[in-house]
């Protein structure tokens, strides 16, 4: 979720002085005379100097006009997710007199090297989506502001991270396949040290663990179909209660899986129940239709961008989890008797 910044805010000093936002900005910007009385200007700059604000320099130069350009930072280019995210951003930044400029890091989640000759002197701004914490150190420098999108809010460099509920997601999964009567589970994890899978791991193996009688194995996987089809071969050939469902972080990963059953001459959802996370084409492409998570990239992107607008200008953005909705379609019925 977002995370308030400790500085105070030109916010802050307007309530202190008991006067409007436009005020403080014309005190401090020593644009006040003929326009506010010698008696609200000192106010003002009293309270300032009480709360100890030192305006923004970066949100001045946004108001002015210095670039009104942001950057995105996004792991990849070949995932439909981001797409989604960059729409999102770029639709709002547009009708706010802004530019996004999206740029896939080479090294995955992983540090973003510096796409420009300098960054600070190029960018008002940085979203940075599903990237690891420490990811943006290069392009951030000390002076840009920076949100972080998909990111552990405790660990994170940005000024405020905004998250959909992911945590949410993974115990839908998990309570619908309960529901069905499943007790068996594979999990196909992300072989992605990110912290949003993480979580989905946590939710899911607690979830799972809180009804008696189940059993809950994990098979790490890279995120291509390919590694899908082999991490579910390899899980299926383990001994012990073959699974009955199959938990799948990504959508794409489900292709693999539904591959590897049917190798084994498996049938889905009859004799296993899959399940994924996005809600991209491939889902609907499917055969059975895929029983998933959806996430709306397009509101991600844009609450996003909503919240570096806020940074910028020296507010605080909105807080709370964007809410994830479980699509159940064909891939998931009743376990066998």
């Amino acid at each position: 979720m977002a995370r308030a910044s400790t500085r105070p805010t030109s916010r802050d000093v307007a309530q202190a002085a008991g006067v409007s936002q436009a005020a403080v900005s014309l005190v401090l910007g020593d644009k006040w005379r003929g326009r506010v009385s010698e008696a609200t200007a000192e106010r003002v700059r009293q309270a300032a100097r009480d709360l100890g604000y030192r305006p923004n320099l970066a949100a001045r130069n946004l108001r002015l006009g210095r670039t009104r350009t942001v950057l995105l930072v996004v792991p990849e280019l070949t995932t439909e997710f981001f797409a989604g995210v960059y729409t999102g951003a770029a639709r709002l930044a547009a009708a706010h007199g802004f530019g996004v400029v999206l740029y896939p890091s080479p090294e995955g989640i992983g540090p973003a090297p510096d796409p420009f000759a300098s960054a600070p002197a190029a960018l008002d701004g940085v979203l940075a989506s599903s990237m690891a914490a420490d990811a943006l150190t290069a392009i951030r420098g000390d002076q840009l502001p920076l949100v972080m999108l998909d990111s552990d809010p405790a660990g994170s460099l940005g000024a405020a991270t905004v998250n959909l509920d992911i945590a949410d997601g993974a115990r839908q999964v998990a309570d619908h396949l309960l529901d069905l009567g499943h007790r068996h589970f594979l999990h196909l994890a992300a072989d992605v040290p990110s912290w949003t899978f993480e979580v989905r791991a946590r939710a899911l193996a607690a979830r799972v663990a809180a009804v008696p009688g189940t059993s809950l194995r994990t098979a790490p996987t890279p995120m291509t179909i390919e590694g899908a089809l082999r991490a579910t071969e390899a899980a299926l050939d383990v001994p012990g209660p073959p699974p009955t469902a199959v938990v799948c972080d990504d959508d794409k990963l489900a292709a693999g899986v539904y591959k590897a059953l049917r190798r084994h001459g498996l049938r889905v959802p009859d004799d296993v129940s899959v399940t994924g996370v996005d809600d991209i084409a491939l889902a609907a492409a499917l055969d059975p239709e895929l029983t998933t998570v959806r996430l709306d990239a397009e509101l991600f992107g844009e609450r996003g961008m909503r919240a570096l607008l806020a940074v910028l200008e020296g507010r605080v953005p909105e807080e709370g989890e964007i809410p994830v909705e479980l699509v159940v379609r064909g891939s998931t019925a009743p376990p066998r008797a």
